[in-house]
């Protein structure tokens, strides 16, 4: 079937399109370009003058985008940004570019586009002020075309970003330009910034139906005869269908249009296999291509039911969620496409089906990667509404700002396939301080997603849940959305009959990884023990066992909530607070930690412990994982716990004796060996299935500390700018064994044509080295270094560190 319709398509597309390119008439300029505007800037941290004219003297340095300073800035404990925000410094910055333009371009309207600037940006082109937005998440262009020079001078484009006035955030901002900046060149006929909308009206397993909705602008004096072409590219890239729209005497001004294209035997959209089809949307006038744009979308049914859950393409599917803030560890906010992906990859492979945007709109090309991997994405805007969490957050800046910041976030997004969910609000001051403006935010924010989209759902992430939550009272939204609360999960039917359920946020279980405390496994511990007291209690040195069993008091054990959102069909899913540790909010403490311990994986990308307890859970994978590790004193006594699947039991020897076997209890993921005396040697567990051997696992006694072994995530990565590689260092014995209480200092560094070190990590929440330093001590063992090279050949990485044998790694640049 899908060699009849790329025939016929094809051969309709191709007959039509020569007939209009054949059309003569006079020239009105040429199709759109889109210029990637990262490289070769200018910046400046300085608050004590404007520089909208070209004055660059000292201080200033050459750099590329994105770009976050405040991750280059030194940990401070008297960092207005306080724990929230890492203890990094924001301030003031300046941006600067200069560029030329081709005469031929003259007639051509030009813009500049930002997807996100941490915050408070104001710009300006040639000394002409172009305008200001103070959301630091949203993007947003600036036509530039009247003030620009076409006669061979430069052009010089300057941003002041003002990320000064702290505490502005719960948690790490960044400051800067830190997404992606692109030239838009278009023609007077043009189709809008993030206007194409494409929706499935009719879906079924043997046909569908698309409807495109477009906004063409026509700046030009003269009517025209327009010709919108819209070509569907399949999956695979070839034509399967086309419509076009004749529009005769196209005037100046905006206009609407609405195309329909039917598709045979569609290819659905899951997360096993996330199929995406492309809509190439052609504007021709006078046998020209005034206008191109490509956007992909992709076709799924879903629903969610009170009773039943969620199910997408007809199968029932419990989203099995994780929270991720925008920054990328020791990268900051800066966004980087391979490192966003790694963490993605980490996610997929333990079993996430599912992100959280948290709190605020992510980067473009953040929704790309969970399009073509196949998540479950519920898109968060706001962490605050009216009501305020710190003195200078987005509460300023909402009576002004909050629909045009809104409508954009909806209208960038609405096509892409993972999204499922916007979420409104988060933990919102409403619920207690503001009966009318509870009522009425949501209303009009759903009204917004209701008149833009209206083919996804809304929810509000709610942490108060009693009859007097004006926000919960407004029944707004389409999903009740809880954050913890997990007590109340089982009676949500009876306490909302008829409404559909989401669990918005859970958990947050708090773990250092690779620290374990020598206290029963089975012991308890509530850190803080209140919210709102100030916590001094905990480890000396700021850690937390990662046995899971510390938690917040508005949360839980990751064993709790994860059983209990498996347990009810009426709950759609959860979304654990967090995938990743990450900068600011290090809960319970405060300095000398300054990033947070929620996370499931470490700050540098080391999985904890729990990592395998939901991969267990949650993947076909088989999984066999033993903790802790076995370096002890003599005589002390451990719990030794067993994270498996796909066996019914598994048996545990000590230095070759067995010491028992053990079953799971029907409520528990895991199986506790109590009480073994340590003596040095090894630990090996064997799981079975009705007797069958399935895995086996190891672990030793590591010896002192001799080598640095290295390994590259990658063998290979790409020239491309901005392509990272990802080398673990790790302290090992004589034998290959990893030396758990390892803190050795080591040194990096790396040859090859254009390699460099971008940053080094450990996952210690209290290390306050630079993450740009090429020097970092292991942390319980373990480093990670961060490289990219923007030219092909090879990257060496090296390490060294005194009294051990250097290691050493090869990387191809392709």
């Amino acid at each position: 079937m899908l060699k009849r319709l790329f025939h016929t398509g094809y051969s309709r597309v191709m007959s039509l399109l020569l007939l209009l390119l054949a059309t003569t008439g006079s020239s009105i300029g040429q199709s759109r370009q889109v210029i990637n505007f990262n490289p070769d800037w200018w910046f400046k941290l300085d608050s004590s003058q404007q520089y909208i004219d070209e004055q660059r003297g000292e201080g200033w340095r050459r750099l590329d985008l994105p770009h976050d300073w405040s991750i280059e800035m030194p940990f401070s404990a008297n960092s207005p940004a306080a724990s929230g925000g890492a203890y990094l410094d924001g301030g003031i910055g300046w941006y600067q570019k200069s560029f030329k333009l081709a005469k031929a371009d003259s007639g051509q309207r030009i813009f500049i586009a930002f997807e996100g600037i941490y915050e408070n940006s104001e710009v300006w082109i040639n000394g002409h002020f172009l305008g200001k937005r103070p959301n630091g998440y949203i993007g947003f262009e600036y036509e530039m075309s009247r003030y620009l020079y076409w006669d061979g001078r430069d052009n010089l484009l300057s941003v002041k970003v003002n990320n000064k006035n702290q505490p502005n955030s719960r948690f790490y901002s960044g400051s800067g330009i830190y997404r992606d900046t692109k030239l838009i060149i278009r023609n007077p006929i043009s189709l809008t910034s993030n206007s194409t909308f494409i929706r499935a009206t009719q879906l079924n397993e043997k046909h569908a139906v698309v409807n495109l909705s477009l906004e063409i602008e026509q700046t030009l004096k003269e009517a025209k005869t327009i010709t919108v072409l819209t070509q569907l590219l399949s999956p695979d890239g070839l034509p399967i269908a086309s419509e076009h729209t004749v529009l005769a005497k196209f005037k100046t001004g905006l206009h609407h249009i609405q195309q329909q294209i039917s598709i045979d035997d569609p290819l659905l959209w899951s997360i096993e296999t996330p199929q995406q089809y492309m809509a190439r949307v052609q504007l021709i006038a006078d046998g020209q291509v005034l206008d191109e744009q490509n956007s992909k979308f992709g076709l799924r049914n879903f629903n969610f039911d009170p009773e039943q859950g969620f199910t997408l393409n007809g199968k029932r599917l419990k989203i099995r969620g994780v929270c991720l803030h925008s920054d990328l560890g020791a990268l900051g906010m800066a966004f980087n496409r391979s490192a966003a992906l790694r963490q993605l990859r980490s996610m997929k492979e333990m079993g996430v089906n599912g992100i959280r945007t948290s709190h605020n709109p992510a980067a473009p090309g953040f929704l790309d990667l969970c399009d073509s991997l196949g998540f479950v994405v519920m898109s968060e805007t706001f962490d605050v509404w009216k009501g305020h969490k710190n003195p200078y957050d987005y509460h300023l800046y909402w009576d002004q700002w909050y629909r045009r910041d809104f409508v954009d976030h909806v209208k960038r997004d609405r096509n892409h396939p993972s999204l499922f969910i916007w979420c409104l609000g988060n933990e919102v001051q409403e619920q207690w301080h503001s009966k009318p403006d509870g009522i009425a935010i949501p209303i009009a924010l759903a009204s917004i997603v209701d008149s833009l989209d209206g083919t996804r759902l809304t929810t509000i992430a709610n942490n108060e849940l009693s009859k007097a939550n004006p926000v919960l009272m407004s029944a707004a939204v389409d999903l009740i959305g809880y954050n913890y609360n997990h007590k109340k999960w089982a009676s949500f039917p009876k306490d909302h009959p008829g409404r559909k359920f989401i669990v918005t946020e859970s958990t947050s279980a708090l773990e250092s990884r690779g620290q374990y405390d020598l206290i029963p496994y089975d012991s308890v511990r509530m850190w803080p023990e209140r919210w709102d007291i100030p916590f001094d209690g905990g480890n000396k040195d700021k850690s937390i066992s990662a046995y899971d069993h510390v938690f917040t008091p508005w949360g839980s054990d990751h064993q709790t909530s994860l059983r209990l959102m498996e347990k009810y069909d009426h709950i759609a899913g959860m979304y654990v607070w967090t995938g990743f540790d990450y900068l600011g909010e290090p809960t319970p403490y405060t300095w000398p930690a300054r990033s947070s311990y929620f996370g499931i994986m470490d700050l540098a990308g080391f999985p904890k412990d729990v990592y395998y307890l939901y991969q267990s859970v949650w993947t076909a994978k088989p999984v066999l994982h033993v903790l802790p590790h076995w370096n002890w004193k003599k005589g002390d006594i451990i719990d030794v716990v067993v994270y498996f699947n796909q066996a019914d039991r598994v048996e545990l020897y000590h230095n070759g004796k067995k010491i028992g076997d053990q079953k799971k209890d029907s409520d528990r993921y895991e199986v506790v060996f109590k009480g073994i005396a340590f003596e040095p040697g090894t630990l090996e567990v064997i799981s079975y299935q009705q007797d069958k051997r399935v895995l086996s696992k190891t672990i030793r006694t590591a010896k002192k500390e001799q080598r640095i072994a290295l390994i590259a995530e990658d063998d290979s990565v790409s020239a491309a700018m901005n392509e990272l590689s990802f080398v673990h260092a790790y302290v090992v014995d004589e034998f290959g064994t990893l030396v758990p209480d390892a803190a050795n200092n080591i040194d990096f560094e790396v040859e090859g044509d254009g390699a460099k070190i971008l940053a080094t990590d450990n996952g210690n929440t209290t290390d306050h080295t630079r993450f740009q330093s090429t020097s970092r001590r292991a942390f319980h063992g373990k480093v990670l270094v961060i490289v990219s090279s923007k030219n092909k050949g090879q990257i060496v990485v090296k390490a060294k560190s005194k009294g051990l044998i250097s290691g050493e790694v090869h990387i191809k640049v392709e």
